[in-house]
């Protein structure tokens, strides 16, 4: 049972900052957060959500699952 709002946003996600390194098919980006350590990101989409335009060279932050911290969202363009 969910004892949460399932609107509310997660707070177990971890938010770091990165750099957009290079954009991918499908509207997702490889950014590079902590040096040389790189993850897949996507920005949200639907109703409700701004749009983020991003572009390679931008600073971002991001949002990752705790179970897989090599998949993200884009939550902010920096």
């Amino acid at each position: 049972m969910i004892d949460r709002d399932p609107r509310e946003p997660h707070s177990e996600a971890i938010t770091v900052d990165g750099i957009v390194r290079e954009s991918l098919p499908y509207a997702q980006y490889r950014v590079e957060i902590d040096g040389p350590r790189q993850v897949t990101a996507h920005a949200p989409s639907g109703p409700g959500k701004n749009f983020i335009r991003v572009l390679v060279g931008d600073r971002v932050r991001l949002e990752l699952s705790p179970r897989d911290l090599t998949r993200g969202r884009i939550v902010q363009k920096l």
